[in-house]
């Protein structure tokens, strides 16, 4: 008889085990690996199944068999030592339309259990139809050695792509394609490769990873950040960091918000470098989770000085930056050969006298081709325009403020120098581009997007096509 061969989700369902021996133990295991609901029916039980019991795992019925034990059964076991009462079990599930196992008892069987491999989520089951037990586990052994336990890890890793290309809009077949490719021996030899480098997790130090969270939406996450993130023992991120980037971090390991909100520091920037040097000491796989990419405007320098001295390994893991998300949100180019040559990241801070510093920004070096992306512009936009005005940006200069680039909630706001401190403060994350670039979307204003007002559109229109006139004539 030919079988059919299925992995059944067993999640909450019922599955009754009748016996309390060392047979039904190793049966039990399986069954609460899947999450399954155990009723186990037996006068005594062997004391491998005697935690499980006492920690309420399994709902133990200390009698014999009764066939109203089956009720409300998907699946059930008959792991005795004597065969009556196994060909009992068997006939009253039969009546009831279940399906029954009676442990080496091929007669008494509607499905027998493989031999598997488990690598994680990855299952190789192995039946030879109750013909040879001894052949099955051959097979198992020789598996377990071609499929190793790295195969768990690179498994999450494939899944977590997989959710990243069908969120992202690909196409079916385009998506197919590259989820072939990531499957392909190369690409595993390659994984294999990467993990090769990864410190062993006893007696050698754990591995810090400096990922970059990217601007928010998590589909602009890289592959290896996503495969991090999946496998960390513990990560530390900032208040950059969205909701939605944080939900892929795999549910084993410890969040550690270490954010600063509304001027408020959750840890001091020597707190953290010490929680850093002291996970991974403890063997474990540890990231550093900063907004946009870790080089920019994130203190990488400090915790790499802090790592190196503690004689830590660590990557970088780049990530887009905010003002690249932000001019893709805002659908415009930070450079352009008709009116931008160069671009400036910056950002302006408050010292502990509340006035607004530039941080020592050499303003001699902006010329008229420069786009400015001003990272965390702060509350007060018109104080940012009077330092822009005060050293010798024009009132007329076009500027945007795009918040939360690249997410749901993003807002855009297209303005101008001296309009600028008119403009309600948007929610942060937020970033402000300034130069010629930021009036070069004509099409964009006209269309309200991101919540940019017709009004505002229209009083930068004319200025618009006067400056594009003439840097084409220039």
């Amino acid at each position: 008889m030919s079988l059919f061969p299925i992995f059944v989700k067993l999640h909450g369902r019922l599955v009754v085990v009748v016996g309390g021996g060392e047979i039904a133990a190793g049966k039990i295991d399986g069954l609460l690996r899947a999450d399954a609901k155990v009723r186990l029916i037996a006068p005594d039980v062997h004391p491998s199944v005697a935690e499980p019991i006492h920690n309420g795992k399994i709902e133990w019925i200390a009698r014999k068999f009764q066939p109203n034990d089956l009720s409300g059964a998907t699946l059930a076991i008959a792991a005795t030592s004597a065969p009556g009462v196994n060909a009992e079990v068997y006939r009253e599930a039969e009546a009831r339309g279940i399906l029954c196992n009676a442990v080496d008892d091929i007669e008494n069987c509607h499905f027998y259990y493989g031999s598997i491999v488990h690598r994680g989520d990855l299952q190789i089951a192995i039946s030879t139809n109750g013909k040879s037990p001894a052949l099955a586990q051959r097979l198992r052994q020789e598996l377990e050695q071609q499929f190793g336990p790295e195969y768990e890890m690179w498994l999450e890793w494939l899944g977590a792509a997989r959710e990243l290309l069908r969120a992202a809009d690909g196409g079916t077949e385009n998506n197919k394609q590259r989820l072939h490719h990531l499957a392909s021996k190369p690409m595993y030899e390659r994984f294999v490769k990467e993990v090769s480098k990864v410190p062993a997790r006893r007696g050698v130090n754990g591995k810090v990873h400096l990922v970059g969270a990217g601007p928010g939406d998590p589909e602009l996450l890289t592959l290896k950040a996503a495969r991090l993130l999946a496998n960390a023992d513990v990560v530390f991120y900032d208040a950059l960091v969205s909701r939605e980037v944080l939900s892929m971090i795999s549910h084993d390991a410890e969040l550690i918000d270490v954010g600063k909100r509304a001027g408020r520091k959750l840890l001091t920037q020597d707190e953290i470098n010490s929680l850093l040097v002291s996970y991974a000491k403890e063997n474990k796989i540890v990231i550093r989770l900063k907004g946009g990419d870790p080089l920019l405007f994130g203190r990488a320098g400090e915790e790499m000085e802090a790592l190196r001295l503690a004689q830590l390994d660590f990557e970088i893991v780049p990530g887009i930056t905010a003002a690249v998300g932000a001019a893709a949100g805002a659908r415009i180019s930070l450079t352009d050969r008709r009116l931008a040559s160069q671009v400036l990241f910056t950002t302006f801070s408050r010292g502990e006298t509340g006035h607004l510093s530039d941080g020592g920004l050499n303003w001699a070096a902006i010329t008229p081709e420069t786009t400015i992306a001003i990272y965390m512009p702060g509350t007060h936009y018109g104080e940012v325009a009077e330092r822009l005005i005060e050293n010798g940006l024009s009132r007329e200069t076009p500027c945007v403020v795009v918040s939360q680039a690249t997410r749901a909630e993003q807002q855009i706001r297209w303005s101008t120098i001296a309009l600028l401190g008119n403009e309600t403060q948007l929610p942060a994350p937020s970033l402000l581009i300034v130069g010629r670039v930021a009036s070069h979307a004509k099409a964009q204003s006209f269309e309200n997007w991101g919540g940019c007002s017709r009004r505002t559109a229209l009083q930068s229109d004319a200025a618009h096509e006067l400056r594009f006139a003439e840097a084409q004539q220039n």
